[in-house]
């Protein structure tokens, strides 16, 4: 994202009331209307936040600053937890108040170790584990699991594509590599209507794209629907939000969203008949987190 883009209005953003008795049949949501030039910046600005090169637009190679208003928490050492983070580490799954408490019920998810359980909070009740086939691969696959009285239920697999050199414990801008680890999502969005989901979810015309990606396949739609993943960013805000909490060189803009049949920069792409399950299932009530890696970290 140029680093000139600073957060975006928010005016446009639909938000959920405080007190639900029951989805709302028709949500109104306004749209955005915003002048060619700023609708031109905006637009650039969102070909680089999850890292896929666009037309015209540079790749997630040069550190993307972080708006004025907003101080950058002091970056973690390089001996310190993977991207995941240390308990409290804004973005984390560990940032919310209660978070790491261990139940016994995460031990029946499989594919994942001590470590990796540890970082769930206990209070999740849906978590979508994105298991790469190796360290240096961009496949991987998804799967939601739902917490159930009995324990978990595992959906069914869906085919995903991760960063294009693999994963990695210490995400860093351009490093074209996803993070590790076990991330909240709260936020939603898209240059598509909002599909039905309980996530607050921004319709903005800056999640367009054109151009070709690493394998010369066509990005466009690849941001029609995205879900953020709370890594190095400030959960509760449009996808499209620059602020960088860990520092601008640790990255950011790394989002689930629709595949376009290639590896990523950071982000995980799913094709978009899941995508839209995935939306119309996710509750923030029931906490969902995403928990991402190869499957030898996974195991940690």
């Amino acid at each position: 994202m140029a680093s000139s883009i600073e957060r975006p209005p928010r005016e446009g953003r639909r938000h959920r009331p405080p007190v639900r008795a029951g989805r709302p049949s028709a949500p109104v949501r306004a749209r955005r209307r915003l002048p060619s030039v700023v609708v031109a910046l905006v637009v650039t600005a969102a070909l680089s936040a999850c890292g896929v090169p666009g037309s015209g637009a540079a790749p997630d190679t040069a550190p993307d600053r972080a708006p004025a208003s907003v101080t950058p928490a002091t970056s973690p050492p390089a001996s310190a937890a993977p991207a995941a983070g240390a308990p409290g580490a804004t973005g984390t799954a560990q940032g919310r108040a209660g978070a790491g408490v261990a139940t016994a019920a995460p031990a029946r998810l499989p594919g994942l170790g001590p470590r990796t359980l540890g970082q769930i909070p206990g209070d999740t009740r849906q978590v979508v584990v994105v298991t790469g086939r190796g360290k240096d691969s961009s496949r991987s696959e998804a799967v939601l699991h739902r917490r159930t009285a009995t324990g978990w239920e595992a959906g069914p697999a869906w085919p995903a594509h991760n960063a294009l050199k693999g994963w990695t414990d210490d995400h860093r801008m351009g490093d074209l590599r996803s993070p590790v680890g076990v991330f909240t999502l709260s936020d939603a969005g898209g240059l598509l209507p909002d599909p039905g989901t309980r996530l607050t979810y921004d319709e903005n015309p800056g999640f367009a794209i054109s151009g070709t990606g690493f394998e010369g396949e066509s990005l466009e739609g690849s941001f029609d629907y995205v879900i953020a993943i709370d890594y190095n960013r400030v959960p509760g805000t449009s996808p499209l939000d620059r602020a960088r909490p860990l520092g601008a060189d640790r990255g950011g803009g790394v989002w689930l969203h629709v595949d376009h049949d290639g590896p990523t920069q950071g982000c995980v792409s799913l094709k978009e008949r899941h995508m839209k399950e995935l939306l119309r299932v996710l509750d923030p009530d029931q906490h969902p987190v995403v928990v991402m890696g190869d499957a030898e970290s996974l195991l940690r």
